[in-house]
């Protein structure tokens, strides 16, 4: 395990990134505080890229918006009460 100084990073990042490529953690410092770690990769190849990757691309090309809240949908409100939907699928049942 090595530490590097943020300085240092910034001006050989390479080095410290193709270390940790090799095995090695890299602790990141500023003013003897631990700021972050560089380890390893725990896999070798890229992942794939998610699914949403089209729609990220239309957002991008602003062939879409994004909703404008980020909380999701609201959640779905009954079409009507049960016993009316299944008093009308008895009557189409019947029907036939």
């Amino acid at each position: 395990m090595r530490a590097v100084g943020l300085k240092e990073l910034e001006e050989r990042v390479d080095e410290y990134v193709h270390l940790a490529e090799r095995g090695e953690t890299v602790l990141v410092t500023d003013q003897e505080r631990v700021l972050a770690e560089l380890i390893p990769p725990r896999r070798t190849a890229v992942p794939p890229a998610p699914p949403s990757a089209p729609l990220a691309d239309a957002v991008e090309r602003g062939w879409i918006q994004p909703p404008a809240s980020e909380a999701g949908t609201p959640p779905r409100l009954p079409v009507a009460p049960l016993d009316d939907l299944l008093q009308e699928l008895q009557r189409d049942r019947s029907d036939h």
